[in-house]
């Protein structure tokens, strides 16, 4: 997990506590502070996600597997193998 994602999340719950203590009591400028606080956490939190993503992309691509086949495809040619041997 990303740095980032958590640095993130704790600041949504920070913002969302604040926001509410802001609502209980009746502050509207702890309010906003806490949205603003919310809505930055959010952001930091989908970098994160973002990050994490490419470097997962960045690991398969450099991986040397080869790509997984469908169970379908493998299915098709073995029966396509099945009716040539039993042609010959």
């Amino acid at each position: 997990m990303n740095k980032d994602r958590i640095e993130g999340k704790v600041k949504d719950i920070e913002g969302s506590i604040e926001r509410k203590a802001g609502e209980l009591t009746g502050n509207p400028k702890t309010q906003v502070k806490g949205s603003a606080k919310q809505v930055e956490g959010k952001v930091q939190n989908a970098v994160g996600k973002i990050k994490d993503a490419v470097k997962e992309a960045q690991k398969e691509a450099a991986s040397p597997k080869p790509p997984k086949r469908a169970a379908e495809d493998t299915d098709a040619e073995e029966s396509e193998v099945g009716i040539r041997h039993s042609r010959n």
